[in-house]
């Protein structure tokens, strides 16, 4: 006895096997999407916090000298000697 297997059920098992195919790939496609614009997101943070270690390290090195410091004291914290009077014009 030979088992007969209709032409419609290759059809509605292929058709089956598709559509799953499809809704993982697309889930999986909706995955790399998402990680790719958070990869994009990260460098861009990356940049910008190399960009501020490059300040804040200039920085560093500047307020080394006692003249910058008094001068970055003034200028940031409205620090003034004793004797002398300040006008802040804005």
């Amino acid at each position: 006895m030979k088992l007969e297997i209709s032409r419609r059920f290759w059809i509605i098992s292929t058709a089956i096997v598709v559509l799953f195919t499809l809704v993982f790939l697309g889930q999986n496609l909706l995955h790399a999407l998402s990680l790719k614009r958070d990869i994009a997101r990260l460098e861009e943070e990356q940049e910008q916090y190399q960009e501020r270690i490059l300040r804040d390290s200039t920085l560093v090195e500047q307020l080394r000298h006692d003249d910058y410091l008094e001068e970055f004291a003034r200028e940031q914290f409205g620090m003034q000697r004793k004797d002398e009077e300040v006008f802040i014009i804005k």
